[in-house]
């Protein structure tokens, strides 16, 4: 098993002789591993918009549920992901998460072939997706470890930037695999669209299942390659041994915290689902019921949390975990819920009835996590200039004027016969907020090892990840409420206020002169 005795980025001879080569040959094959991760987590965006097509016989609030499902699995998964490089080892942990995700891809092929699929499997194929959600709090913790502090805004953006662009990869690539067999006859038989796009009678077939299905070949070559090129390391995970033994051992212990996260989210998914409790009182449910069951588990496993759970009593954890869920909470939730978002907008009239004059969610749904992907690099590289409070501060004052101006024109158009002509200004001003949420990620995240202590900051890491996760959850059920009571745009004037407390939080105690701490 690889694992490197001796680490210490913070030295420049030791960096630069070897340590650099090294971070960057984990760092690159962690961010493919996290990009898949994102695709498959997100993927239920762009399925729920052809399954409305093909004849799903669902309610909308229920699409925008299955990308919600998926959300807030895999929100909850990033709570034990944020600890387990210390118990598992970076590279065990990467190979095993990226491994587990052949599973939603391959019973999701096998389910959307049939349209008369019950509801609750594809809610369960959904939960099963949010593995690749919970990936990304494992994966920022662990590139952590390999980066000097002057170089991890740039290191951490690159693998998170570069791994969000798996949701604007997978938005461009599923449309075209689901329009021939991918896999011959073992993608199975595609499903007839009702009606072409000019709205005649048509014979053009969807191999829907193929958006599970061409994920599997890519993640057999991107975990082997993650096994035979990452390190674990001792300074990240010191309990961890070198032995064949000690790896399929913390393969284990990865594999039963994981578990415990998913019997907290599949409580939290009955609460919402079939009991139909709040989803503002089943939030913060899965989220102490999952730190419960993971303390609960410790002595059995042969574990301590005690020092990651040490920062629970830092009220910087909490602050940064406020600002981060604005900014990367924002990007995922914007992300699952863009592509359906505009084809109910922009593609129903007032009454009820399609519009002919319809947007084609698939040709632009893609550019928002394509632009906020892109730009989360550029966060974290400002923020190591000028530093990130002040990159957060005035990012998200655009934040909230942008977040207005797209809930003014999805009041117009809501209320037009023609809402087609307010797509143009609503797709430039959401843009304008995928790119906001983009740079306030990298930035949010640069302040961390600023903020805490090396040994603090891995963990405060995962964890703020892992409630901004619930983003992905939160915003998609918004829009769905909202646009059930036709007023989507309430949705938007409530994150804008909480952006607001957002740039009010960081002024004080980050930004501001005489700040608490300085960042």
């Amino acid at each position: 098993m690889r694992k490197i005795a001796n680490w210490n980025p913070e030295n420049a001879d030791f960096w630069q002789q070897q340590g650099a080569r090294i971070a960057n040959r984990n760092l690159c094959s962690s961010i493919p591993c996290l990009l898949c991760a994102f695709a498959i987590w997100l993927y239920w965006s762009i399925i729920t918009v052809q399954m409305k097509n093909l004849g799903f016989e669902f309610e909308t609030d229920q699409l925008f549920n299955l990308s919600a499902v998926a959300g807030l699995t895999g929100a909850v998964l990033r709570i034990p992901n944020s600890f387990l490089i210390a118990i598992s080892g970076g590279r065990n942990v990467i190979v095993i998460t990226t491994a587990l995700l052949i599973i939603p891809c391959v019973g999701t092929g096998i389910a959307l072939q049939n349209p008369n699929t019950p509801y609750g499997i594809l809610v369960i194929l959904a939960a099963l997706s949010g593995l690749g959600g919970g990936n990304f709090a494992s994966s920022m913790s662990n590139i952590s470890f390999f980066f000097p502090k002057k170089n991890q805004g740039a290191a951490l953006g690159l693998n998170a930037g570069l791994g969000n662009l798996g949701v604007s990869i997978m938005q461009v690539l599923l449309p075209f695999v689901m329009t021939f067999a991918l896999f011959g006859t073992l993608s199975g038989e595609g499903i007839p669209l009702p009606l072409d796009m000019g709205g005649k009678a048509g014979r053009t077939f969807i191999w829907l299942q193929n958006c599970g299905l061409v994920w599997v070949p890519i993640l057999a070559i991107i975990v082997v390659n993650a096994w035979f090129n990452m390190d674990n390391l001792a300074t990240a995970s010191p309990d961890v041994g070198s032995s064949k033994k000690d790896t399929l051992n913390a393969l284990f212990k990865s594999l039963v915290l994981i578990l415990c996260g998913f019997v907290s989210a599949a409580i939290g998914l009955y609460m919402l689902l079939v009991v139909n409790i709040n989803m503002w009182i089943v939030v913060p449910i899965t989220i102490v019921l999952t730190v419960a069951i993971m303390g609960m588990i410790q002595k059995p496993l042969k574990i301590s949390l005690g020092p990651q759970y040490r920062i629970f009593k830092n009220k910087h954890n909490w602050i940064i975990t406020w600002l981060y869920t604005m900014t990367f909470g924002s990007f995922i939730g914007y992300s699952a819920a863009f592509p359906l978002l505009i084809q109910v907008v922009f593609g129903e009239l007032p009454d009820g009835t399609i519009n002919p004059n319809a947007i084609n969610p698939f040709a632009y749904a893609w550019l928002g996590p394509l632009v906020g992907s892109l730009i989360r690099p550029i966060g974290g590289w400002l923020s190591d200039i000028v530093g990130g409070a002040n990159v957060t501060h005035w990012d998200t004052i655009v934040m909230i004027g942008s977040a207005l101006g797209v809930a003014y024109y999805v009041k117009q158009a809501s209320d037009s016969q023609t809402p087609e002509i307010y797509f143009i200004p609503f797709l430039i001003l959401f843009l304008i907020l995928f790119i906001t949420t983009g740079i306030g990620s990298g930035s949010t995240f640069q302040m961390i090892p600023l903020i805490f202590e090396p040994n603090q900051a891995g963990p405060v890491l995962g964890w703020t990840s892992a409630i901004a996760g619930y983003g992905a959850f939160i915003i998609p059920k918004v829009f769905g409420g909202q646009i059930k009571t036709s007023h989507p745009e309430y949705a938007l004037y409530g994150f804008a206020v909480y952006y607001l407390s957002g740039l009010v939080v960081n002024w004080w105690f980050y930004a501001r002169k005489n700040a608490e701490i300085s960042c």
